[in-house]
């Protein structure tokens, strides 16, 4: 076979705009996960709630579950879509609305571990407060796939899957952890890892709308 020929074999197999939404349905999917408010708040206090009892009590599958619903990938996603098409006003929402759900998450989490009787640090919470070069690598792959999920015209599963592997929830709530034990290491541990994910989710999803 042909070099050339060959060559667009390829391209065709690995080209994305074959199955690519409209721009103005991936504009749609972007703004409408920004806001917190409704059915996306009362989704995000229940992760919240998932989430620190799943660390409280070292289950995986529990904080898996939390994972799943919890909607933070929204304005994080938005903020990369934002900076993509220079849409400032976008950015801002995204920025407040990212910041308000962090801060409601850790209000909540720390005001959990206050109160549980269950105070010892298990496997799944210690996890969360060594950051490394691997999670940067987790965060901008994931993003990466899940940019290609929520711009394809018939949803696929690859956002929950990004969801599981980037993991935004269970910092917060292990950040909330370490202000209700008084641990200024594991909450600045546990923040570090929301805020790389955070970073690199936004930059892969600029990078595929770039």
């Amino acid at each position: 076979m042909p070099y050339r020929a060959l060559r667009l074999r390829l391209f065709r197999r690995f080209d994305l705009r074959h199955d690519q939404a409209d721009t103005a349905e991936i504009d749609a999917t972007f703004r409408g996960g920004v806001e917190f408010r409704g059915t996306n708040l009362w989704v995000l206090m229940f992760a919240i709630v998932i989430a620190s009892i799943g660390l409280n009590v070292n289950s995986t599958a529990v904080i898996i579950g939390a994972m799943l619903i919890s909607p933070l990938m929204g304005p994080i996603m938005a903020l990369g879509y934002g900076a993509g098409i220079n849409d400032s006003a976008l950015m801002r929402s995204s920025l407040f609305n990212l910041g308000l759900a962090a801060l409601i998450s850790l209000i909540a989490s720390t005001l959990y571990f206050l109160v549980t009787p269950l105070t010892l640090a298990h496997s799944e919470l210690l996890a969360r407060t060594t950051p490394s070069i691997w999670d940067v690598l987790i965060a901008l792959f994931g993003g990466l796939a899940g940019v290609i999920g929520a711009t394809r015209r018939i949803k696929s599963n690859l956002v929950p899957g990004v969801a599981i592997a980037t993991a935004l929830m269970p910092p917060l709530c292990t950040a909330g952890y370490g202000l209700a034990t008084g641990n200024l290491s594991y909450f600045l541990g546990a923040f570090y890892l929301f805020a790389i994910n955070s970073v690199f989710i936004a930059i892969a999803t600029l990078m595929m709308v770039r």
